[in-house]
């Protein structure tokens, strides 16, 4: 049953992760584009010697696309959902440890506030 949902999962993932592969290769390839001739212009009005700076090795590379991947996977396996209702995920209180779950503390008339602090 999980390789059934795993090549599920990989058939439904496969025009997403393609189509943004493209798109970041050619934003890459675009930026490249435009350091070279920026740097070509900079060369012709300076007197100091070439700086050679590539950013080829990220363009298309194996481990740019395994993040594509894994991004376009996580995103596609979470819980929440844009529109849909939040899932009622499970709780520890910091003062005994005891677990719950966040609709637990829901009461009726009375809006339920998350704080989820800072991380500064």
């Amino acid at each position: 049953m999980k390789a059934v949902k795993s090549a599920v999962v990989c058939l439904v993932l496969l025009p997403r992760f393609f189509m943004t592969a493209l798109m970041f290769w050619l934003l890459d390839f675009l930026c490249i584009r435009k350091r070279v001739f920026f740097q070509i212009k900079e060369q012709e009005n300076c007197l100091d010697p070439p700086l050679c700076i590539s950013d080829s090795n990220r363009l298309f590379s194996l481990e740019s696309l395994k993040a594509v991947w894994h991004g376009h996977k996580l995103d596609f396996l979470k819980e929440a959902h844009l529109g849909q209702g939040a899932p009622n995920t499970e709780v520890v209180q910091l003062e005994d440890q005891k677990r719950a779950r966040i609709l637990d503390y829901a009461h009726e008339n009375r809006p339920l506030i998350l704080n989820f602090g800072s991380c500064t």
